[in-house]
């Protein structure tokens, strides 16, 4: 199956750049939910996060830091969401790891719910920790 992140990382198609590094790329997405709603992917294809190595994690937080700066400089941007989704249960639309940074005003940008729920936190943390 063909990645189209891929492709845009490749040069292969067409985006709005707004960063690029050795690692990583931004770019406007397609379908935002306020000015200037960016994509921040990393050159490699993962699929997920938890998939991503060191050097792909480290140009996409560059990416990001950089993007976000241009946003509060150059937009004018006070608030804004960055949000990852892993999988489609979370709501991952392009299965290559992508970051959106999305500008946020009284009117536009991400609405979500938060839904808090009832866990034996003991329990959880005993299984993450160490």
């Amino acid at each position: 199956m063909e990645c189209v992140f891929c492709r845009i990382a490749a040069g292969e198609m067409g985006a709005r750049k707004v960063y690029e590094n050795e690692g990583a790329v931004a770019f406007l997405d397609i379908s935002p939910l306020s000015a200037g709603h960016t994509l921040v992917i990393p050159k490699k294809h993962f699929m997920k996060a938890h998939e991503m190595d060191g050097e792909s994690w480290k140009a996409v937080a560059d990416a990001l830091g950089k993007v976000s700066k241009k946003l509060v400089e150059r937009l004018g941007v006070e608030d804004y969401n960055i949000l990852q989704n892993n999988g489609r249960l979370a709501r991952q639309a392009v299965m290559h790891v992508h970051f959106h940074v999305i500008p946020k005003t009284a009117t536009t940008g991400l609405e979500f719910v938060w839904k808090s729920t009832e866990q034996d936190l003991e329990e959880v943390f005993s299984r993450l920790k160490g």
